[in-house]
């Protein structure tokens, strides 16, 4: 039987659940469905958030299994863990909402959700069991969804795609597991925003590529931005998945389980083989310090934020803007914006529509009255 060590750590100034175990892929897949988890080189753990609802949370994942032995040490009942556990201001699951939550779970599980929608729909649902106590999820629910906005979201500055995300959990929690319509007047969508994306020019995503001498990093992110990648569907890529003759790229089972063809440059597949030469990845195309497991994505971000840095460039982006520039530039080269579309994998046009509105293409055509003053 193998063990794995929970104790508690902190990284960053914060209380973390740090895992320590033999290298074992099987179980370092299932703590990688916790909300937050993060592997940590120093301590050489992955970690979670402290909180009771993990702990929990770990205690369900090893629970059926006679393989896994848990070790927990320095979680103690006292008041200095309890403050710990229930950082959030909220206590424990009830017994009777947790059976609820893993019904979810294995009915998520079975209609096929990704794993990132099964983490988060139930890490939602939970907090709001969580905050709705001592009252159950079998009893009538009320006005405690505008109660759990006002006080829960809101004072979190918690965003509006987290509150749409919770009416979406809870619209699927209560109708498919406890088999209850909520009150259409007590569920209400919060107004929509409408936010232009953030978009760097083409010299400054010449500056941050040209910036980074190591040729994986550099590699990483010039295939993210070359072909329009979410940070996931990079990190989820094969050396099969390049088909060089023909200039195509092959992103398998992206955002909502679909495959989809991407082109991409000659000058890409010259430094990917470059690359390839150096390292000689086994599974993955961007593999982490142990051989065969995926690159992290917290040090991808790690590389950008260094790449951002040696390229004097301050402002906060992130990974993402890489895609948003590259479906940006696409348009204001006058490629369509279905075949934009077809590309960045979205389901509708109107998604793809945002980037007309960053694109310069038209507007820089527009001549200022102020110059016929």
């Amino acid at each position: 039987m193998k063990t794995i060590s929970i104790s508690v750590v902190v990284i960053q100034g914060k209380k973390r659940l740090a895992l320590s175990f033999a290298y074992d892929k099987p179980v370092m897949l299932l703590i990688r469905t916790i909300l937050g988890s993060r592997w940590e080189p120093e301590i050489r753990a992955w970690h979670v958030a402290a909180t009771q609802t993990n702990l929990n949370r770990i205690r369900e994942l090893f629970r059926n299994t006679n393989l896994y032995e848990l070790q927990i040490s320095n979680l103690s009942s006292g008041k200095e863990d309890e403050k710990m556990h229930f950082s959030d201001g909220l206590s424990p699951l009830a017994p009777a909402d947790e059976a609820c939550i893993s019904s979810f779970r294995k009915w998520m599980q079975f209609r096929r959700y990704s794993e990132s929608t099964i983490r988060t729909y139930s890490e939602i649902v939970i907090t709001f069991l969580r905050f709705i106590k001592p009252r159950l999820a079998t009893d009538e629910v009320g006005d405690e969804i505008q109660r759990f906005t006002n006080d829960y979201i809101i004072p979190r500055r918690l965003s509006f795609s987290y509150q749409n995300q919770l009416i979406n959990a809870l619209k699927l929690f209560y109708g498919q597991v406890l088999k209850r319509e909520l009150d259409p007047g007590k569920v209400r969508r919060p107004m929509r925003e409408h936010k232009l994306p953030n978009v760097l020019s083409k010299q400054e995503v010449k500056k941050v590529l040209g910036a980074l001498t190591n040729i994986k990093h550099r590699a990483m992110l010039c295939t993210i931005y070359g072909c329009g990648l979410r940070r996931g569907e990079l990190l989820h890529l094969r050396m099969n998945d390049i088909d060089s003759s023909r200039g195509l790229l092959i992103i398998r089972q992206a955002k909502g389980r679909k495959d989809r063809l991407v082109p991409i440059s000659q000058k890409i597949i010259e430094l990917l083989r470059n690359y390839y030469r150096q390292y000689k990845p086994k599974t993955w195309l961007f593999e982490g310090v142990v051989a065969g497991t995926q690159y992290d994505e917290r040090s991808l971000q790690q590389v950008l934020k260094k790449a951002l840095f040696l390229a004097g460039i301050k402002k906060p982006v992130t990974l993402h803007w890489l895609r948003h520039s590259y479906a940006t530039h696409l348009h204001e080269s006058g490629v369509d914006i279905r075949y934009i579309q077809e590309i960045l994998g979205h389901r509708s046009t109107k998604t793809t529509e945002i980037y007309t509105h960053v694109s310069t293409r038209s507007i820089q055509l527009i001549r200022s009255p102020f110059d016929d003053l």
